[in-house]
Formats: C-alpha cells, sequence, structure tokens
C-alpha cells in the first residue's frame, strides 16, 4: 500500500513512561498550526514505566473522521518498534530508527510477546532472513520501504557539548530529536516545529532550551546528510479556526457551557483525565467578566462519588460523577438510589476492556447492556452515546437537559477510544442553547408531595434549602410525600408513574437526537453502529464509494429509551445490514433482537482492546458486499 495522496500517517513509538504521548502531541500542534487537519491516536500500555507504547498522527487537508493502521512514517529510538510496526509501514513509507538498532536478535528483546518475536521469525524464516532487525529491515526495503539509521547517541552527544550539560542530561531529548529529524525530512518549517515545542514546554526554561537546540541540530544534520523521502505532507491549509482536543477535554467543555455546579470522582483510568481538566480549569471567565466553575471534589470511593453527587443535585446544582466501567459497576446501588428518588443526575462512564480490572487502557463497548439494566429493580434512566470528539461536547451538555426535563439519572456513555483521540475539531458554538431545568417546586405551607402522581409522571421539583415545605428522600418505596409505604396499589401507581417518564422522553425527543443517518441515505447497503466506530465507518464508507459501492451508516445516540419503531423501519429497509462494535458479543445487535425481534444480517466486531479503522473495515464490507462473508466477521490485527 502507497501513502493515499490526500493524507499522511506518522507514528512514534518507544517505551512507557518516555514521553512518547507528549512529542506526539507536540508534532500534532505543529501539524495543526499549519492548517493541516489532524486526527492523533494513542495506545499505551497499562503499565507505568517500560512496555511499548505509541501514537499516530494522520494529516490531511480536509477533515479527518478516523485513524489509520498503516503508517507512512516511523519513527523509531528503540528494537522493540521496529519489530513491532515496521511491517505497517506502506511500500512508499520511511523508517527513521537508531542505528544502534540497525541489528539485534530478536530474542534479545524481552518485553517482545513470544506470539509476536514466533511470527516475526517465522516470516523471516519464510523469506530466508536473519531473526533480527537486520532481517526485518530488509524485508520491508524489499517492499520498497525506505529505512533510515540516524546515530541519535552521537548526535546527543554533540548537543550535549555545545550547551555545556553531561550527556545524560540531555538525552531526555531523544524523542524531539527523532521528531525533529522527521519533521525537517517532511519539510515542516524549523520555527513552526519550535513555536509548538515551546507552547508545549512553556514556563519550562531549561527544558525548552535544550530542545532549542535539538531542533536547531536536528535540522542541520538532515541538511547535511539525508535525502529528501517519497512521501510528504498534505500541501492544502485550512484557515477556519479549530480546536484541537481529545473526548475528555470536549466532554469537560460541554459540561462547563450547561453549567454543572459539582462533580465528583474516584480516579480511574480514562475517566480520571476529565475530572483533572476540570480541576485544572476551575475557574471560567464569562463574556460579561464573571468568574465562575464547578465544584469537583476527588471523594474516597465510587458509591461516595455517585452519592454525594445525588445529594447535590437535590440543592438544585446540576452534577455529575465520571467513572470507568469497574467503578460504575460499584455505584449500581448508588444508581438504584438516585432512580428511586427521581435524581437529575448524569454520569459519564468511560468503557475500558474488561472484564475485572480487564485492559485499562484499551477500548471496548462491552458495557452497553449493563449501563441499561445497571442496578437491581426497575427504573428509568436515559442513555446516549457520543460517536466523535465533537459531538461530546454537546452531548455532555444535552445530558443535564434531560436529566433535569425527565428527573432520571443520564448515563453518557463513551469509549477509551475517544479519550485517546486527539482531533482537529470546529470552534464549538451554542449561541441558541437555552438551558432546560425542568419543572421545579413552589414553596408550601405544609409538607411536599415531592412524588406526586400525575399523567405525564413528572412531579414539582423543589429544591432542598431553597424551597419551604417538607419531604422525604428514601431508598424504599414512598408515598407522594416521600413516606414510606409497601401499599400494593401505591407501589403500582409509583412504579408506572416512574416508568411513564421514560416513555415522555421516547415521545418528546426528536429523532434527530436519537441517530444519525450518514452517508448515501437512499443506499440499501446499511450499517449500523454506535460511539467511536462512527468515524471508522464513514471513513469505510468513503473509500466505498470510491469503488462504486453506495452505503449509509445510521449512528444510534438514544440508546435507551431505545428509539424502536424508526430503527425497525430502517432495518426493514437494510439489504444487507450489518452491525458494527467493539464487543465479543455484538451488543447492539442482541439489543436489535430483544428491540424490534430482528438482528442484523452480518456482525463485524473487534474485541482485541484496540480500536476499529475505515481501512480494515472497508475489505470487511465489500466481502458483504459481494455475498462472499460469513455472518460474522472479526477484524484482527496482530501488529497493533
Amino acid at each position: 500500500m502507497n501513502q493515499d495522496p490526500d493524507n499522511l500517517a506518522w507514528r512514534i513509538g518507544g517505551p512507557q513512561g518516555g514521553g512518547i504521548n507528549r512529542i506526539a502531541r507536540l508534532f500534532a500542534r505543529a501539524c495543526a498550526s499549519l492548517g493541516a487537519e489532524v486526527i492523533c491516536r494513542r495506545e499505551y500500555h497499562s503499565n507505568i514505566m517500560g512496555r511499548h507504547s505509541y501514537n499516530d498522527v494522520l494529516m490531511a487537508s480536509s477533515p479527518l473522521s478516523c485513524h489509520r493502521e498503516s503508517t507512512d512514517v516511523l519513527v523509531s529510538f528503540d528494537a522493540e518498534t521496529l519489530c513491532r510496526h515496521a511491517q505497517s509501514v506502506t511500500a512508499s513509507g520511511m523508517i527513521l530508527y537508531s542505528d544502534h538498532d540497525a541489528d539485534i536478535q530478536l530474542d534479545q528483546l524481552p518485553y517482545l510477546d513470544e506470539r509476536l518475536r514466533d511470527h516475526i521469525s517465522a516470516r523471516l524464516s519464510s523469506k530466508r532472513l536473519p531473526p533480527s532487525t537486520q532481517g526485518l529491515l530488509q524485508m520491508v526495503g524489499q517492499r520498497g520501504v525506505t529505512a533510515i539509521g540516524v546515530p541519535y547517541q552521537r548526535l546527543l552527544s554533540e548537543i550535549g557539548e555545545e550547551l555545556g550539560l553531561p550527556k545524560k542530561r540531555v538525552s531526555a531529548t531523544l524523542n524531539m530529536l527523532a521528531v525533529a529529524i522527521s519533521a525537517a525530512l517532511l519539510k515542516m518549517s524549523e520555527p513552526q516545529l519550535l513555536n509548538a515545542m515551546e507552547t508545549t514546554f512553556v514556563d519550562k526554561a531549561e527544558i525548552i532550551r535544550m530542545n532549542r537546540q535539538v531542533v536547531v541540530n536536528a535540522y542541520q544534520y538532515v541538511l547535511e546528510h539525508l535525502e529528501q523521502p517519497s512521501v510528504s505532507m498534505p500541501s492544502n491549509r485550512s484557515s477556519g479556526r479549530r480546536l484541537l482536543l481529545n473526548a475528555t477535554q470536549s466532554v469537560a467543555l460541554g459540561k462547563l457551557a450547561a453549567g454543572m455546579g459539582f462533580q465528583s470522582y474516584y480516579p480511574i483510568s480514562p475517566a480520571t483525565d476529565e475530572s483533572t481538566y476540570l480541576e485544572a480549569h476551575a475557574e471560567i471567565r464569562l463574556t460579561n467578566g464573571d468568574a465562575v466553575g464547578p465544584l469537583v471534589l476527588q471523594v474516597e470511593d465510587e458509591l461516595a462519588a455517585i452519592n454525594m453527587a445525588s445529594g447535590a443535585a437535590l440543592t438544585g446544582a446540576r452534577c455529575a460523577t465520571a467513572t470507568s466501567g469497574p467503578g460504575f459497576s460499584l455505584m449500581a446501588e448508588g444508581l438504584g438510589w438516585a432512580g428511586m428518588n427521581e435524581v437529575p443526575l448524569v454520569v459519564t462512564l468511560y468503557q475500558r476492556g474488561g472484564p475485572s480490572t480487564g485492559m485499562p487502557t484499551r477500548t471496548d463497548q462491552a458495557d452497553l447492556l449493563f449501563a441499561l439494566h445497571a442496578g437491581h429493580g426497575e427504573f428509568p434512566r436515559i442513555v446516549l452515546a457520543s460517536g466523535d470528539v465533537a459531538s461530546c461536547f454537546n452531548d455532555a451538555a444535552q445530558a443535564f437537559d434531560y436529566a433535569e426535563r425527565y428527573q432520571m439519572p443520564v448515563i453518557h456513555m463513551l469509549d477509551k477510544a475517544l479519550t485517546s483521540t486527539l482531533q482537529t475539531v470546529p470552534v464549538f458554538q451554542m449561541p441558541n442553547r437555552r438551558i432546560e431545568r425542568g419543572e421545579l417546586g413552589a414553596a408550601h405551607a405544609q409538607g411536599i408531595e415531592r412524588f406526586a402522581l400525575t399523567p405525564s409522571g413528572l412531579s414539582p421539583r423543589p429544591l432542598l434549602g431553597q424551597v419551604a415545605g417538607q419531604h422525604w428522600s428514601t431508598g424504599v418505596e414512598h408515598s407522594e410525600q416521600g413516606q414510606v409505604t409497601e401499599d400494593p396499589v401505591l407501589r403500582e401507581r409509583m412504579m408506572e408513574k416512574r416508568a411513564q417518564k421514560l416513555a415522555l422522553a421516547a415521545a418528546e425527543i426528536p429523532l434527530s437526537e436519537q441517530f444519525e443517518v450518514l452517508g448515501d441515505e437512499r443506499a440499501a447497503f446499511t450499517v449500523f453502529t454506535w460511539g467511536s466506530n462512527k468515524g471508522a465507518v464513514l471513513d469505510a464508507i468513503r473509500r466505498l464509494s470510491t469503488a462504486g459501492i453506495r452505503a449509509r451508516l445510521v449512528q444510534l445516540r438514544l440508546l435507551w429509551p431505545f428509539p424502536t419503531e424508526a430503527v425497525r423501519q430502517l432495518l426493514e429497509t437494510a439489504a444487507p445490514s450489518v452491525i458494527i462494535e467493539c464487543s465479543y458479543s455484538a451488543q447492539l445487535d442482541l439489543l436489535f433482537q430483544q428491540q424490534i425481534g430482528a438482528g442484523c444480517d452480518h456482525q463485524v466486531v473487534k474485541y482485541s482492546g484496540r480500536p476499529i479503522s475505515g481501512e480494515a473495515l472497508v475489505a470487511a464490507l465489500q466481502s458483504i458486499q459481494a455475498g462472499e462473508a460469513e455472518s460474522r466477521i472479526v477484524l484482527r490485527n496482530p501488529y497493533e
């Protein structure tokens, strides 16, 4: 595969804890500042130090929706990165590697998985090449890949001498050196890279001084010793204002825009990033000059987090808690309390690989059915899922409107792939957005019928400390005033009241907020999906279109209450119908079968902990369109 003429994929890999993420974000920022559209994917091991991590930066002249599994430029400064990613480099691509890694035996790499080592050794043996990095470089060279061995250590010594610093001190700039050499080869301007570097290391004068010298020396080295490669950056540039951010930042900004007053959390990957971002921006300046911001509180455990958020919500504050799968499991009891007491609470659920601790830093979509049913007994909740970084902003804001309008918990679902996707998006606009607080209670001389039985199921909601009168909030079944009851008739009425609110939400929420139909809306070939798969499907549909294959995407946003009739109609016109999901059991297809009575013709799933890409998906969809595919396809890539 050669470089896509519309974009350039760049990848850097190295040991966890070696600054790979920061340096990749620096490169992404530099590309974005040049006017390129950027999408940056991060894959990292769950241990703190040592194991392999890598980042992809895909840049283009037009908006991007998905990462690529192949890469045009591989930047490596350890032998393991070569072994894991050299075979993913396109035929016209380039590898930058340390000259010290030119000939290392595969069995000398302690962190290289035995499965992968044996796989690579077998491929090398079939081509009569040695089981070493030398053999690997020869093999990819046969495909046309240009491999450039760089004397990193010698260059670091020279930089240290020029700065008057020991080599050990400047060795921390190895990743910057590698990035700068690749940037110079791709003809990124030296001032542009320096500006991105200084923005990344703001207020760190010594680090800026070292890295400035690194950039200068790197560009000089390329000018004197290396030839221009065949790969290049996209030439066209965007002139509009854009943001470069990931899903946790987008969600946090959406919550701020919605007027969130309180968020509780217990640290858990990857949800913690959102709360720490909110803590770092505790004070927001409004256009009128006022300073506002939520109280963000780290608590002792997840049960405390959800109960504290529920208590704060009863006072009238817009409240949320953010967690991941294991933490959400612990919140189930508190979620039930919020359901019983009709608390307008937002739970932001970042999915990751399970079960148990599972794979804390890898993606998954296997919490769907649990989110729909978490907590014992029956009580209504709204479940919505974001499909990309941009939509996270509006979804996070609107979750509060749903919670207060329908007086129930709202679970906002994302997956780890979105939290690890750094992307350029248009500047968020909310000029016409009106905050919906729902039906609030008035003052009463006597007790308040907080849970008054009404035709809609919605009762006036008093705010604790702001409305006179008395009512009870307990974890047991109750009367209209909240007093404990086990009366069978009143129990039935309260169950029906709470259920009626969900029916009201299903009827009132516009179809445009329940799902999107994208691509060729009239096409029969229909893909159903949810969450971060949206970008991969859009990329695949674009690729299919160039091959003359028409297809449409139905991207589900509102997963509960499920838009049964609308999806049924779409399913009946689909030929063929395909479910795409990052779970073993294709839980969305199971939901289809439960709610509609029919599933899709084909399932395309991936459960390795890595996100789906458009380039991998398009081959599966082509085989389905040609009638050559089984009903279930598993996407696999041994090199991710």
